[in-house]
């Protein structure tokens, strides 16, 4: 009878905690390889996340954008951090998701940062896409985000993947095979500075290559959501001038069946806070209404369309 007495007492508690609002909602995010920019970010996010809206986020490393989508739906995670271009091919069942099909499992939060793809070498040969050709270049995962944009970038520039000796490594593992002089040259997509990338750079005569001209061009036209990006002189150890590339944008996404007032507390979190964000990252820089709701081709969960028509941006829904 007392082991009966003491189980009702703690159900009248814990019912107790919910009906005054004491639940605590837990949500894992999803985000990349601990060398990348997605993992530390989604940190700072987390916490923020937490402290302003008191919903707990467990941040974990994934393989990424693709991962992140398939972790989502898979309801595994609820939060993830994706590339633009990735979530696009996810919502459309195109390239690396024929053989999964089109998800509509996840809406998204906003936008984050530019993501610049970054042409990295210590080969002083290379100093144009093209001389990539019968070169040994780290392209990303099979399948993954920074594959295809490696293919999308050879491409406009007349190379195909035939044309190179490719190697299907992460950003931590293609730094160290350039160090090891394993490979001539690596893709590594993300926010800059990039951990692997500012390591590389402070130990080795790493350079990065421009994504320019007719190359850049071309790509612009042929796939529209990629942008040009400048990458600002002194990024990167030993880097004394600006390099031109082009870029994708970093989305923060979210389970369609996560609640729209714990989606709208997230969002309101995140952009009624950049200042504590970018003094913790300097990719809070790029936060703001407009980059969160611009380009952005997959719908918005409710609770964030909620925040941001508070703002005076409408966003489509699904």
């Amino acid at each position: 009878m007392k082991r009966i007495i003491a189980i009702l007492m703690v159900l009248a508690m814990v019912f107790s905690l919910a009906a005054c609002g004491g639940g605590t909602t837990a949500m894992t995010m999803g985000t990349g390889g601990t060398a990348g920019t997605y993992y530390g970010y989604g940190g700072i996010l987390g916490n923020q996340i937490k402290s302003s809206a008191g919903i707990t986020v467990n941040v974990v490393s994934t393989d990424g954008s693709k991962a992140n989508i398939l972790g989502i739906d898979a309801g595994n995670y609820q939060l993830g951090t994706v590339q633009s271009d990735v979530m696009a091919y996810g919502w459309e069942g195109l390239r690396s998701f024929e053989k999964e099909g089109k998800l509509d499992s996840f809406r998204v939060i906003g936008g984050l940062y530019a993501e610049a793809v970054q042409l990295v070498t210590m080969d002083p040969a290379i100093k144009s896409v093209a001389d990539l050709k019968d070169k040994k270049v780290s392209i990303g995962a099979a399948g993954s985000g920074v594959y295809f944009n490696a293919i999308d970038i050879l491409a406009a520039a007349g190379l195909s993947e035939k044309d190179i000796r490719p190697q299907y490594q992460s950003f931590a593992d293609s730094a160290d095979a350039l160090k090891d002089g394993k490979i001539d040259a690596a893709f590594i997509v993300a926010g800059a500075p990039t951990p692997a990338i500012q390591e590389l750079c402070t130990t080795a005569d790493a350079y990065l290559v421009p994504i320019d001209g007719t190359t850049a061009e071309k790509l612009m036209k042929d796939s529209p959501y990629y942008t040009a990006y400048k990458i600002p002189a002194g990024t990167y150890d030993g880097q004394t001038a600006e390099v031109t590339t082009v870029t994708v944008k970093a989305t923060l996404i979210v389970s369609a069946s996560a609640s729209e007032d714990d989606v709208y507390n997230i969002t309101k979190a995140i952009f009624n806070n950049i200042d504590a964000i970018t003094e913790a990252h300097a990719k809070g820089a790029e936060l703001s209404i407009e980059n969160a709701t611009e380009g952005i081709t997959v719908p918005f969960h409710a609770g964030a369309a909620k925040y941001f028509k508070e703002k005076g941006v409408t966003v489509e829904t699904k």
